[in-house]
């Protein structure tokens, strides 16, 4: 029987639209609706069916993040997670912590916790890095399959189907190995009233990346965000001789 770490982003709501700090340091956050990153959702729904199927016996949530990331962990919990750990990292700590930071934290709890598999979301929806893990598996030094489209379980492997620019491709690997979900591998459930009520009692443990020994100091700095250029109007032309003129006139013909 296995335990799978799955990590969980607390992120702005995918259905938000994301407005740029006038002071282009970053976007909006104050006052917007935040949720569990869509792909984390997916990483999440995984490990509960590993469970499920009595491929896994524990699931350990982590997400990294202030206080609010409690939220997160208890939607994790109340999906059929069986317990929580919050790193807590706040305010400038935060807002600078970047994908090589998190996959030491989950590196070394993956360690502490002695995980068999790592599953997290493929990228988060607020930064697209698609880093994190990719990251742990180099720091555990364990094999990895990213952009999982399905999981089976062997004897002390699993394979996964993956999904690559030319389809599919299906690999082998040893466990303990890292995971990342992609949008096709499940259809996440909706936590029930009676398991977000169970999910209250069920147990978040507090640390911090000190505790764990992990440096947040900063590796790349952030110099400006801004809002994509708006798209010209496109207009309609009667005839193909027109387009193709207009074509030439933009020099792209």
């Amino acid at each position: 029987m296995a335990r799978v770490l799955v990590g969980v982003k607390r992120v702005i709501d995918y259905a938000v639209k994301i407005r740029v700090k006038p002071d282009k340091t970053g976007v909006v956050t104050d006052g917007v609706k935040h949720s569990m990153n869509p792909f984390d959702e997916i990483a999440v729904e995984e490990a509960v069916r590993l469970k499920e199927k009595k491929i896994a016996n524990e699931i350990v949530a982590v997400s990294c993040g202030p206080a609010q990331a409690q939220e997160t962990l208890r939607t994790a919990l109340a999906m059929g997670v069986d317990r929580g750990i919050h790193v807590e990292v706040s305010g400038s700590e935060y807002e600078t912590l970047q994908p090589i930071h998190v996959s030491k934290i989950l590196a070394k709890l993956a360690q502490d916790e002695k995980a068999d598999i790592v599953i997290v979301g493929k990228q988060a929806i607020d930064d697209d890095s698609n880093q994190t893990a990719q990251m742990t598996a180099a720091v555990l030094d364990w094999p990895q399959g990213t952009f999982a489209s399905k999981i089976e379980k062997g004897d002390g492997e699993i394979t996964i189907i993956r999904e690559i620019d030319g389809g599919l491709e299906t690999i082998k690997v040893k466990l303990p190995a890292v995971v990342s979900a992609d949008l096709r591998l499940n259809e996440p459930r909706y936590a029930t009233l009676p398991n977000i009520m169970k999910a209250k009692k069920k147990p978040i443990k507090k640390v911090t990346p000190k505790d764990l020994g992990i440096d947040t100091a900063p590796r790349i700095q952030v110099i400006s965000v801004a809002d994509p250029p708006t798209r010209q109007a496109g207009s309609v032309l009667p005839d193909v001789d027109t387009l193709v003129a207009k074509l030439k006139e933009g020099g792209h013909v």
